[in-house]
């Protein structure tokens, strides 16, 4: 019985984690898929996985689909490639005929080899939309309205003079309406003073607080935030339920992508700048465990991962590495402004270079995850 538990509990991570990772990988590979198609390129092969292959099936185009045993990863090969990174097989495309050369990736002028490329992380941020679009839609929102119940002492909150009872009406002119709402703007700020207008006891006033930053643990890891100190106990009258229609549900979803994208991508600038901490950099390891922890929550929490995911994998696919996306864009933009594409000896030099980027990104995260779940294990022991 114990070895049943432990298999059902190991399961529980597994499954949540190969779904997820599943889901946003077919729609990244499909994104470049299906505009491939559209440009007239030949597909060899749709692999959903690495590995040995578990099963496939050729369709009348002439692709083959196949789903293999190592679920990390995927990829659309297309005619000309050498493999699924899409790097070029330069004596096999010189050996081709005219009429299959036509079709191949690299017979196609750089705008379309460009749209090809950028619509992998398009359909990534696609994704995302529609996943918040459903959650909005099915259930709603849980909104609890931004009255304070209580400061922290020695907190930002408590210099400003906040007091329990204050209802926060805006912050520097803007409207707040949710707590959640005043949280993200707060853990956005941490090197500047912010403005918030509040009600307290049929009066406005004017509070001016500096979040103090502070590293906080989410499912996804460590995240390094700005704190203002000031507590909710979420009672009763203080919360509303929203909801939806479609078409709300779906700008809702748009706001809320784009929430994520900005603070990923304020997160990437940090690393540059040196604000932020590779430490809290989450791999393969952190991703299987976040996954089990919203399943235990439910399908809604697993799915609002899987969105945040396939943003985060859209934007680092964007970066202009070689062998990601954004180094392919960024070798044809150079080709774009020459008129004629770089050597491939530097483009090969160049992918050795992502290749090993990449190689130390992943290996980074994966330590993060192991010292992080170490961690957990010794406060658990």
């Amino acid at each position: 019985m114990p070895i049943l538990s432990s298999l059902w509990s190991l399961g529980l991570y597994i499954v949540p984690f190969v779904g997820v990772l599943s889901l946003i990988v077919f729609f990244h590979e499909f994104g470049h898929f299906l505009v491939g198609r559209l440009c007239g390129v030949r597909v060899d092969a749709f692999s959903l996985g690495f590995g040995p292959e578990l099963f496939a099936f050729v369709d009348r185009y002439g692709t083959r689909w196949r789903v293999a045993a190592l679920p990390l990863g995927g990829y659309v090969k297309f005619h000309g490639d050498a493999n699924g990174a899409s790097m070029a097989d330069p004596e096999a495309i010189a050996a081709m005929p005219p009429e299959e050369r036509a079709v191949s990736f690299f017979g196609q002028n750089v705008w379309k080899r460009a749209a090809i490329v950028v619509a992998g992380p398009v359909a990534n941020f696609i994704l995302a939309i529609l996943l918040f679009t459903g959650i909005f839609y099915v259930n709603g929102r849980n909104i609890l309205l931004p009255y304070v119940d209580g400061v922290a002492a020695g907190s930002a909150a408590e210099a400003a003079g906040f007091k329990a009872g204050d209802l926060i009406l805006s912050i520097d002119g803007a409207p707040i309406d949710s707590f959640e709402a005043m949280q993200r703007i707060v853990q956005t700020t941490r090197d500047h003073s912010l403005t918030f207008t509040v009600a307290r006891d049929g009066k406005q006033i004017e509070l001016s607080a500096t979040p103090r930053v502070r590293d906080i643990v989410t499912p996804l890891g460590t995240t390094r935030v700005g704190v203002l100190g000031v507590e909710a106990k979420g009672r009763p009258e203080n919360w509303r339920v929203e909801n939806y229609g479609l078409l709300q549900s779906a700008r809702l979803a748009v706001s809320e992508t784009w929430y994520v994208v900005a603070r990923t991508g304020d997160y990437v600038a940090g690393l540059f700048s040196g604000t932020e901490s590779t430490s809290q950099m989450s791999g393969v390891v952190g991703i299987a465990q976040a996954s089990g922890e919203m399943a235990k929550i439910g399908l809604s929490a697993v799915l609002h991962l899987a969105a945040i995911l396939s943003i985060s994998v859209g934007i680092l696919n964007l970066l202009p590495i070689p062998l990601l996306d954004g180094g392919h864009l960024f070798f044809y933009t150079i080709e774009a402004v020459r008129g004629r594409a770089l050597d491939e000896r530097v483009q090969q030099f160049g992918f050795r270079i992502g290749m090993t980027l990449v190689a130390g990104l992943m290996i980074l995260a994966t330590y993060n995850d192991v010292l992080r779940l170490t961690r957990q294990l010794l406060h658990w022991g």
